[in-house]
């Protein structure tokens, strides 16, 4: 079986478990710049490129995928979050994309096997891209709205490197998360439709977008709902919200999501919200109550964490939700569902 049919199969089975945050995990290993800068010879100081450590401090992340499948994970996502052309110029390290990241994917991939071999439970990888610093809906320079950074087709093949070598690598699909731009997301989509065609297979997309405020929206300005509309015809095998808030502030948004999204939903929130120190205080057992409540009421398929979570919180969620049923997706209402900032649906 491909891995999306292999991954429907499980998840129709059990809600499946993602890991948690890897940037707030590297941080207790209270690495130096020597660490990060290896024998690299950059030019940049290093320090703070977590994606860097692929090649120049591979036990590390690879330490931290092995707990976080330990703590009961069936996802580990990739160490490369920042690690495309365009993140990877502020360190001097935009030539070697390609590298970190078929070495990210290779060593997630390495772990996830040695995982699934020990009881035969299949294990995937999903290969991270964010959203990088640029947008393409937005101006940086209030004096000239129609300004942009950056151009569609620069940062669709900005995208497509990043993808292909995660693909390379070993990952089982590329996850487009912490959408805080719909038009991103949308270039990140043409990206991995590109490549697809290159490979002639299919390359399974898993989308999650990140809230700016209560009220729902993205800094784009796109509601959950819309949000969905716009993306939909990438046929992602999931689809969910990530980053930006603890559970509690995310439950409204997950209601809406799960009752409209005819695809998997994965939710993976911040461990509350951060103290006046930046720490993340939400303890494991306290996360997991908040996301068992969205799995009794049937509208989660898989469940992790983002920033400040850990295997500990991992392991919690996995057994908060063992024996309760995946949310069924639902059957939709042919008619034309379309997306300005709000949905718009037309009805037969």
């Amino acid at each position: 079986m491909s891995a999306r049919e292999t991954f429907l199969a499980e998840a129709a089975k059990r809600i499946l478990i993602t890991d948690g945050a890897f940037g707030t995990e590297i941080q207790s290993w209270k690495l130096q710049e020597e660490d990060y800068a290896g024998n690299l010879g950059l030019s940049h100081e290093q320090k703070g490129n977590n994606d860097i450590l692929a090649l120049t401090k591979p036990e590390v992340p690879e330490a931290i995928h092995r707990a976080y499948f330990e703590a009961g994970a069936d996802i580990a996502e990739t160490n490369t979050f920042s690690a495309n052309r365009i993140s990877q110029a502020d360190y001097g390290a935009e030539h070697l994309v390609r590298e970190i990241n078929i070495e990210s994917a290779g060593a997630a991939r390495r772990v996830a096997d040695e995982f699934q071999a020990k009881d035969g439970r299949p294990r995937f990888v999903a290969g991270a891209i964010g959203p990088t610093n640029k947008t393409l809906s937005l101006s940086p320079d209030v004096n000239d709205p129609g300004y942009r950074e950056i151009d569609w087709d620069t940062l669709v093949d900005v995208y497509k490197e990043q993808a292909a070598a995660l693909v390379e690598g070993g990952a089982d699909f590329i996850l487009i998360e912490t959408v805080f731009d719909t038009l991103n997301a949308k270039a990140g989509i043409m990206a991995v439709k590109q490549l697809e065609a290159d490979l002639g297979r299919d390359v399974p997309i898993m989308l999650s977008m990140t809230l700016t405020d209560l009220s729902g929206r993205n800094l784009s300005g796109h509601t959950v709902e819309a949000f969905w509309h716009a993306v939909r015809h990438a046929k992602p095998v999931t689809i969910g919200l990530n980053c930006s808030f603890g559970a509690t502030q995310l439950r409204p948004h997950v209601k809406t999501l799960s009752e409209i999204a005819d695809t998997l939903i994965m939710i993976y929130p911040n461990a509350g919200l951060p103290n006046e120190l930046g720490a993340y205080d939400e303890v494991p057992d306290t996360t997991a109550g908040f996301v068992k409540e969205w799995a009794e009421a049937g509208q989660v398929n898989v469940l992790g964490g983002c920033c400040g979570s850990t295997p500990a919180h991992i392991a919690a969620m996995a057994k908060a939700v063992q024996g309760i049923a995946p949310r069924k997706i639902p059957t939709l209402e042919p008619m034309t569902r379309l997306a300005g900032l709000e949905p718009f649906i037309m009805a037969a």
